[in-house]
């Protein structure tokens, strides 16, 4: 559905964006990670044909952007962070102009309101003024016009960036349920926001693309560790003998108590059957070996530090 290919960005001396490339799949939530000023809005601009790339191309829906920009922008609902919204109008009468706008046909705006008003929860703040709508209102209007001419890809630009523990949740199940029929795309720097509705993720630092895959299965690209939890039954540490293994990196004791013990092993290869072997040696009796799952956190921290 998009496709990027030697993606570069400059803004005078500094570059935004470095030889980026990527596919995005049709019927996808993806979400793209990163620090502040880690490229994010940039990339979504130039989708979005708010600017062009100083070099590489972007492929949308088999249109590039170069050459059929006004196709793409029809293809594609967009929600800037700061929701393009105009404070004096009501609700409806905003989405009346924004309908006119994407040349909507006169007989079907009213469907495409009750349609959208219905999806983003706003119908009971039809006919008010939107500058006296609640942040999490304002949103769903924001996002109720980038939905409004019914597009193939939605691609929002931090989405939740202000609202309250409620009002997230609200714009996330909106999002999730929007992502069954649509290919989306947006831009976060909130990680558990990323884990708990996207299909995959992008991890953008520096303009460059440094992680890429299922958020919650995703393991460390710049890394060959592994860690590996290991609780026994045993009479005395064997912390120093696990340490002795080859390939073992580090051993630290995570728990303690009379008879078991939970150490945390960094290693590189495979060394469970070595330390099934030396727990039988030593008399421990296992009580869970499971290698440690990288979280999303730690990977973000590792690939942007």
């Amino acid at each position: 559905m998009i496709t990027l290919t030697d993606l570069s960005k400059n803004y005078g001396r500094v570059q935004a964006l470095k030889s980026v490339s990527s596919t995005i799949r049709s019927g996808e939530i993806t979400g793209i990670l990163g620090p502040n000023g880690a490229g994010k809005t940039t990339l979504l601009k130039i989708i979005t044909c708010f600017i062009y790339p100083t070099s590489g191309s972007v492929n949308v829906g088999g249109s590039s952007v170069f050459r059929d920009s006004m196709r793409i922008r029809s293809m594609i609902g967009y929600l800037p962070e700061n929701a393009p919204l105009y404070s004096d109008l009501s609700v409806i009468d905003y989405l009346r102009f924004i309908s006119k706008i994407r040349n909507i046909p006169s007989k079907m705006i009213s469907d495409r309101i009750s349609s959208v008003s219905d999806s983003c929860g706003i119908k009971s703040v039809a006919y008010k003024r939107i500058d006296a709508l609640s942040k999490g209102y304002r949103q769903r209007v924001g996002l109720a016009q980038a939905l409004i001419h019914d597009p193939e890809i939605i691609i929002l630009d931090e989405p939740t960036s202000g609202l309250d523990p409620n009002q997230i949740m609200e714009i996330r199940d909106m999002i999730k349920q929007l992502g069954r029929k649509k290919t989306m795309l947006f831009s976060s720097h909130i990680l558990q926001e990323v884990q708990a509705v996207c299909d995959r993720a992008l991890i953008i630092n520096r303009g460059e693309i440094v992680g890429d895959g299922d958020p919650n299965s995703m393991q460390s690209e710049s890394s060959a560790r592994k860690e590996l939890l290991l609780t026994v039954k045993v009479e005395n540490d064997i912390s120093k003998k696990i340490t002795d293994l080859s390939s073992v990196n580090t051993v630290r004791v995570l728990k303690k108590s009379e008879q078991e013990i939970t150490y945390l092993i960094e290693h590189e290869e495979d060394i469970r059957e070595k330390l099934f072997d030396l727990c039988v040696q030593e008399n421990a009796k296992i009580i869970e070996m499971r290698f440690e799952k990288h979280s999303l956190e730690k990977i973000f921290r590792e690939l942007t530090a």
